[in-house]
């Protein structure tokens, strides 16, 4: 029986600005089975940079 963390597990983004920053999404793992890199808005910096997903 699938779980509900089986298809859409809980990612932590880490900014690539080095501010150490970090949002947390759901990511499908279906269509994105890859490391997840996604442009948001980092606060620190003030600007939008690229977020990485960490595991």
């Amino acid at each position: 029986m699938a779980t509900r963390t089986d298809l859409r597990p809980i990612v932590k983004l880490r900014s690539t600005a080095g501010t150490g920053f970090t949002y947390v999404t759901r990511k499908n793992r279906r269509n994105d089975p890859d490391r997840v890199v996604l442009r948001k808005y980092d606060p620190v910096v003030r600007r939008h940079v690229d977020f990485r997903e960490e595991r």
